[in-house]
């Protein structure tokens, strides 16, 4: 090994070695420190390739001393322990590698990308707080809905609990509460909405925000069930839409019906599969902008979901025709439960009260045809 040479700092010194990409010689400092009673000995660095000096070699010692610095060594145990950290965002790739066919997952990564990465990514699970939180739930509520904020709060927790299933972190320190959703709300609109709102339609220049909204007002599919529509999805032959996962359930069919068949013949077709594809052909993730654009234009109320709203519209167009039993309707909305379909109940009945009206209307004209025919015998009786 070189010799040592002494500077006039304590605890610095110095050896000759080969300079790096030149000829010759240069110094190569050393600084010599106690810590924790032992004698540690750390390179600061080379004369040429690290401008190091005698000086600078000795500020270095007095950080190290003081533990503003780590030492080498510290620094290599600390990239081997983050080798070991299960981060949020860690947990997520796993999460994904491990449930590459699951349901929902494209969702699920844009729900990821735009609120828990950068809010929690780079956090293990024991480290967070229900003040961190609370703060990306009322964020997000002064602008998204509260099923959103229930959706994504709902995907960290399983994250969470996905890696201490695992085995590959400690559990969150608390539990993460939902926020309560109450999604009764039925929205329609009145002939003379309906027809500014297709007349906005049919002037916006977006290619897919227009036909979008003609397709939930055609058949009710739901935002995620007309991002995920494929073109094989679509039986023309046959009549019949399959929907990928509705909502979470099993696929199921709904009937193409005429508006829809016409609007989906006439729609250019891409490379990409998908009838309304995103950014380079993959599935959409969102086109809320362009859609509350038009629902402007129309001059619709604020609070009208233009996606949502649609749907509920088509189901309270059916329910109040008379023509539709709340079972069909059920099987067309594709809900789980006849409960969810209840909301409409109302129109139905208001539908069956004017057809009982109607035969009400005509047993009377009958009867009053009736009395007619039995005065006029009355009066012949009387003249004869």
């Amino acid at each position: 090994m070189a010799k040592r040479n002494a500077t006039r700092y304590p605890g610095v010194f110095y050896r000759e070695a080969q300079r790096v990409g030149g000829r010759g010689t240069e110094k190569v400092y050393y600084v010599v420190f106690k810590k924790n009673g032992k004698l540690i000995e750390e390179k600061a660095g080379r004369q040429f390739v690290d401008d190091m000096t005698p000086a600078k070699a000795a500020n270095i010692r007095g950080e190290l001393i003081e533990g503003k610095r780590l030492t080498r060594k510290e620094i290599q145990e600390q990239e081997k322990a983050k080798k070991n950290i299960w981060t949020i965002d860690r947990l997520w790739e796993e999460y994904k590698r491990q449930k590459p066919g699951l349901k929902g997952l494209v969702q699920d990564e844009n729900r990821y990308k735009k609120y828990i990465k950068p809010a929690f990514g780079s956090k293990e699970p024991k480290k967070l707080l229900p003040l961190d939180v609370d703060r990306v739930r009322l964020k997000m509520l002064k602008t998204k809905s509260p099923q959103t904020v229930k959706l994504t709060l709902a995907l960290l927790r399983r994250i969470c609990n996905f890696g201490v299933k695992k085995r590959l972190c400690d559990p969150l320190p608390f539990s993460i509460e939902l926020p309560q959703v109450h999604n009764e709300k039925t929205e329609d609109l009145t002939p003379e909405q309906l027809t500014k709102l297709l007349e906005a339609i049919d002037t916006d220049i977006h290619p897919q925000a227009g036909p979008i909204m003609k397709m939930a007002l055609f058949t009710g599919m739901r935002r995620g069930e007309l991002f995920k529509l494929r073109w094989k999805d679509v039986n023309f032959e046959k009549g019949f839409i399959l929907l990928n996962d509705p909502k979470g359930g099993p696929d199921q069919k709904i009937p193409l019906n005429d508006a829809s068949r016409e609007l989906l013949e006439s729609y250019p077709r891409s490379k990409s599969p998908f009838v309304f594809p995103g950014r380079d052909g993959r599935q959409r993730t969102d086109i809320h902008r362009q859609v509350n654009k038009i629902r402007d234009t129309a001059g619709l109320p604020k609070d009208f979901r233009a996606l949502h709203g649609l749907r509920h519209v088509y189901a309270s167009m059916l329910a109040s025709s008379g023509e539709v039993d709340m079972y069909v309707l059920q099987r067309l909305l594709t809900h789980k439960s006849p409960t969810m379909t209840q909301r409409y109940a109302h129109l139905r009945d208001e539908a069956l009260k004017r057809a009982s009206q109607v035969a009400g209307a005509i047993i009377n004209s009958a009867m009053k045809a009736d009395e007619k025919v039995i005065k006029l015998k009355e009066v012949k009786n009387l003249e004869t």
